[in-house]
């Protein structure tokens, strides 16, 4: 078969692309030249935007101080009555207020030359008709000066047939109640009415009312009363732990 001019060069064209892929292909395996990897030749991807996680912060032109550290142990000014430390480093529980117990009071014992160590609970003890004593007694001598626990007001003188000669003072803050019964009798200008101060004598230690013959001692309680002008009512608190603060 016959082949033209034209089909000769073509041919001839042909044979020599395909020996210039052949010299192409052996230098790049050999040689490294005319080298380019996939990647080169792949467009490089845009760098994804950043995501905002919960660990991100927030952006702001200012700084953000840092969070104090939470200490492990509780401050002392988280507590509204911290309990007290001991120089030996033990903590030691506050002690709760009495029942019915409000404000802060600070009391000395109503009978003179007794200390507070002296002083026995006896408020919960039983009485005679079913009655809880709601008070605490305070022996000493007879004639022994009774005197006031607290500043406050003499509101009423009363002869009882259980407590005797008895005195019933308001405390200043007209929310207690301060009694003292079974009295030998009232200190001179002792009237209803009259403003007493913390130490002042008001009376003396007696027998009166339903104490029996020689039994002298104070009967004293503490009531908490939402209506001074009937002071005879009210609800009993301790005076035990009171007067021994």
């Amino acid at each position: 078969m016959k082949i033209s001019a034209r089909g000769r060069v073509f041919l001839a064209l042909l044979i020599g692309i395909a020996l210039l892929v052949v010299v192409v292909a052996f230098l790049q395996k050999h040689y490294g030249y005319y080298r380019s990897s996939i990647d080169d030749l792949q467009p490089t991807p845009a760098s994804p935007a950043p995501t905002e996680t919960a660990n991100s912060p927030e952006p702001s032109s200012k700084p953000k101080p840092e969070s104090p550290q939470l200490s492990s142990s509780p401050s002392p000014e988280a507590y509204s009555a911290s309990p007290t430390q001991s120089p030996t480093g033990d903590i030691s529980s506050p002690q709760a207020p009495p029942v019915g117990f409000v404000g802060t009071l600070n009391l000395i014992v109503p009978v003179a030359g007794v200390q507070p160590n002296q002083l026995v609970d006896t408020f919960a003890d039983a009485r005679s008709e079913g009655r809880v004593h709601d008070a605490i007694d305070i022996p000493a001598p007879q004639g022994t000066p009774v005197i006031a626990a607290a500043d406050g007001q003499v509101v009423k003188l009363f002869q009882s047939e259980h407590g005797g000669t008895t005195i019933y003072q308001l405390s200043t803050d007209k929310k207690l109640i301060f009694y003292y019964a079974h009295l030998q009798r009232y200190a001179d200008g002792v009237t209803e009415g009259k403003s007493v101060l913390q130490g002042e004598v008001i009376g003396y230690v007696g027998d009166t009312g339903n104490a029996g013959p020689g039994n002298y001692h104070l009967h004293f309680s503490i009531a908490v009363v939402s209506d001074p002008k009937r002071y005879w009512e009210g609800t009993n608190i301790n005076p035990y732990p009171l007067l021994r603060n």
